[in-house]
């Protein structure tokens, strides 16, 4: 499993628009992110800034990514919600998104085991 954070800006104009459509994620939208091994997904808002968390359960990341990068409700989705988003200036890949990386993540107790 692998754990993922990424981080873009709200642009405050399209705010309310953002929210709204987040508060009903269409369906196949949904189908298309669980048939790319994606769990545990959340987006968090601080400000104009949007977080995201969610975990990886494949075996080709790069293989499933491109599956949802290809699903076609999900581009109409991307149509509305990338309008919203204002990538970070240094983002430089095709991709909304700025991936973070883990630095540290908290095992159960008794799990020597590290990110």
């Amino acid at each position: 499993m692998k754990r993922l954070g990424q981080t873009i800006r709200l642009r405050p104009e399209r705010r309310e628009e953002y929210l709204e459509l987040h508060s009903a994620v269409w369906p196949g939208v949904e189908a298309a992110l669980h048939r790319s091994n994606i769990r545990n997904y959340s987006i968090f808002l601080h400000g104009d800034v949007l977080f995201a968390y969610f975990e990886y359960h494949g075996d080709d990341f790069e293989a499933d990514m491109a599956d949802l990068e290809a699903d076609p409700e999900t581009q109409e989705w991307w149509k509305l919600t990338d309008p919203c988003q204002e990538p970070w200036p240094d983002q430089s890949d095709s991709r909304q998104w700025t991936e973070l990386p883990e630095i540290w993540h908290l095992n159960p107790p008794g799990d020597s085991t590290s990110a």
